[in-house]
């Protein structure tokens, strides 16, 4: 009988690791959904998301949280920020959060997410099981500078960081987003009502009973 190499720990070649076949369960938890707030570093995604989370618990609904800063530190904890990189990050979210979204999650993502292309990737992935929201954040890269507390845009613009999104690297606004939060003119709490009643809208979640 042939050794079982799949746990081998020396140096690997990728080209021999072939991902396996597993039989797929029929079943699914209906409900889930990933509620995917782009835009650039500072623009709000985390603050609002914080913000919505809770509401969706205190409604009965599952959540977890796909943050930018959270995931790259576990699930792409290595990557840099080349495009490529910056793609795999993106595409390891997206097959995360449909697998949370098919067993019925309310999957909260808060990433930069600075390309079309992966974003769609990202969106066929999710759907296949349910809901797919894109919440695009928007801000200016001049009040997203002056919201950075780090002094990461002041560092860019003096080129010590470069590849740095909305400097000198792209960002691709969505081209069919289902909400856009003007964060320059909604305090964060009002950005958070309006997801809120986009998903009653949708009916992902129920609405909010007055005592």
């Amino acid at each position: 009988m042939p050794n079982d190499t799949s746990g081998h720990s020396g140096n690997r070649n990728d080209g021999h690791i072939y991902p396996h076949e597993h039989p797929e369960t029929e079943h699914r938890r209906e409900g889930g959904f990933t509620l995917w707030f782009t835009g650039l570093s500072g623009a709000g995604k985390t603050t609002i998301a914080h913000l919505v989370g809770p509401e969706l618990d205190r409604r009965g609904l599952v959540v977890e949280y796909l943050d930018g800063d959270n995931v790259r530190q576990h699930l792409s904890k290595g990557l840099g920020f080349s495009k490529e990189d910056r793609d795999t990050n993106i595409e390891r979210v997206g097959w995360v959060a449909s697998r949370l979204t098919r067993q019925g999650g309310a999957v909260i993502t808060a990433a930069i997410s600075p390309y079309e292309e992966t974003r769609r990737k990202a969106r066929a992935m999710v759907e296949e099981w349910g809901a797919f929201v894109e919440v695009f954040v928007s801000a200016s890269v001049e009040e997203c500078a002056r919201r950075d507390v780090k002094g990461l845009y002041e560092k860019a613009f003096r080129g010590e960081i470069t590849g740095f999104t909305g400097v000198d690297d792209p960002y691709e606004e969505p081209s069919h987003p289902e909400l856009v939060l003007e964060t320059e003119a909604y305090a964060p709490e009002e950005s958070a009502r309006l997801v809120l009643a986009r998903l009653e809208r949708l009916g992902l979640v129920p609405a909010t009973v007055n005592a």
